[in-house]
């Protein structure tokens, strides 16, 4: 997409300059009989089309035939410059200081509301802030975006501060904060807000309801993904196929898979997310059967698969070991779909190769990667690997790409542990230490009564710890009954 982005200066001086009458014929008479409705049109119709540059020429065009903006061409045009945030600041500013000198900027809510919008979405909160400020009249719309921006920007005591400040709040509001701690990833805030929102009496729409399911997946929280479904089931939202599509991810991501299928075959109609969804949930819950079984079934539907149902598909050819299947996937998406392989397309084939422990083959294909080939590929060599020459040259590589990862050092302490060499073991865990590289322990998590509680090995931090560890004890002495030996461990491998 070609943009064209014009400096501050050169633009503020032709946009804000008065137009005078050099008593010459003007050569855009024609386009001086035009209307405001009429330019409006013309730059909302090179804004909805992506063209900011044309939208631009003509706006400049606009001002020269002596016809001045009004609020709807403001709201078009800053619209449409916090679309394009990496590229059409400067223009943005320009259309900023022009609303400003007009008077739009404090008098018409919609202009500020969109100064504000385009602010936050090109990361320049603090300017936002201060136009935010400067309003003479905010609605809701206003206060949601400052919030919105806040949130977006990493700010999030300042924008639940703007929260508690609103004179109102709405469905929107409460969304916005929700949606916001779910893509900043803090899934547990995101729920507490959800719990608020319903001690408040404000009734959730589709938006609010995807996130709180997102929330729900990310923690494994199925006790309030069921309930979730329950209140959807029970409203007018039981066939939006956006909250069907996140419920088929919830279930999946929980563990259940034949929840997600009823789910499934129960909507209406299917797009390309519900099928991508489900063929992705049956990946990650070791169908391997199923994946491909539905990733032919949605072929026939007629719906093309697309890069992230061919991840599914060759995510369950590697979990199951089907290397000519696999092969023959990734040659598929190719060759009849056209579809150019991304660095997880790659990553998937090396694992289905090391798995199968095929590594020669696995080597092929990191070497003729069209991009470097990041830890998590070489990794899955890594894992697969006995021969602990290559492991040493594999870390070489990993090392210089991610010089503080701690797991595939942990992988090459263990090769050598496998091989008795304890020594080497010894001493890959000495360079980790050396080196400040500290092993990060692996969170385990459990829901109880709709709560989500996260412990790591030896973590006594939890209020009951006393009796969870009375409890692991009287297990481990009936494991040790019915014969059960714990396998015992190198002191210098662990």
């Amino acid at each position: 997409m070609s943009l064209f982005v014009p400096t501050a200066a050169t633009i503020t001086n032709q946009l804000c300059a008065p137009q005078h009458d050099t008593g010459h014929k003007n050569p855009h008479h024609i386009e001086s009989t035009f209307t405001v409705s009429s330019w409006t049109s013309s730059i909302a119709r090179h804004c909805r089309t992506g063209r900011l540059d044309r939208a631009a020429t003509e706006f400049t065009r606009m001002r020269l035939a002596g016809v001045e903006p009004n609020h709807i061409t403001f709201v078009t045009l800053l619209s449409s410059c916090a679309e394009f945030p990496l590229h059409a600041l400067s223009f943005g500013v320009s259309i900023h200081a022009l609303a400003c000198k007009l008077g739009f900027h404090t008098d018409n809510v919609k202009v500020g509301t969109a100064i504000v919008d385009m602010y936050c979405k090109c990361n320049r909160v603090d300017m936002a802030s201060l136009c935010f400020n400067k309003m003479g009249f905010k609605n809701k719309v206003t206060w949601n975006t400052m919030v919105s921006g806040l949130m977006r920007n990493g700010e999030i005591s300042n924008a639940l501060h703007m929260f508690d400040e609103m004179p109102q709040r709405d469905v929107v509001s409460y969304t916005t904060l929700i949606d916001g701690f779910v893509k900043k990833g803090q899934y547990e805030h995101a729920l507490e807000w959800f719990q608020e929102m319903q001690a408040s009496g404000v009734e959730p729409d589709h938006v609010t309801i995807v996130s709180a399911l997102s929330a729900c997946a990310n923690l494994g929280a199925l006790t309030l993904g069921l309930w979730l479904h329950r209140l959807v089931l029970e409203g007018s939202m039981k066939d939006n196929i956006r909250i069907n599509n996140s419920l088929i991810d919830m279930y999946s991501r929980c563990g259940c898979i034949e929840f997600a299928l009823r789910v499934f075959h129960d909507m209406c109609n299917h797009n390309l997310v519900s099928w991508n969804s489900i063929i992705v949930g049956f990946a990650l819950n070791g169908n391997p059967e199923e994946t491909l079984k539905y990733f032919y079934m949605m072929q026939k539907d007629g719906l093309k698969p697309d890069e992230v149902t061919f991840t599914g598909a060759l995510t369950a050819c590697s979990h199951a070991g089907l290397v000519d299947e696999g092969k023959k996937l990734f040659d598929m998406m190719i060759q009849v779909y056209k579809i150019s392989p991304r660095i997880e397309h790659y990553g998937c084939l090396v694992d289905l190769y090391s798995r199968a422990g095929m590594l020669e083959e696995a080597l092929t294909v990191i070497e003729k990667m069209p991009m470097i080939p990041n830890e998590i590929v070489l990794g899955s060599v890594l894992a697969a690997c006995k021969d602990t020459r290559l492991a040493e040259r594999l870390m070489l590589f990993i090392s210089e790409l991610d010089p503080s990862g701690d797991s595939n050092h942990v992988l090459l302490s263990n090769i050598y542990a496998a091989g008795k060499d304890w020594s080497m073991a010894s001493k890959v865990r000495r360079r980790m230490k050396i080196r400040g590289i500290e092993k990060n322990p692996g969170v385990s998590s459990i829901e109880i009564n709709g709560i989500v509680y996260q412990f790591v090995a030896g973590d006594k931090s939890q209020s009951q710890s006393d009796r969870i560890y009375a409890m692991l004890q009287i297990l481990s002495g009936e494991l040790i009954l019915s014969g059960y030996l714990p396998e015992s461990t190198s002191p210098n491998a662990t």
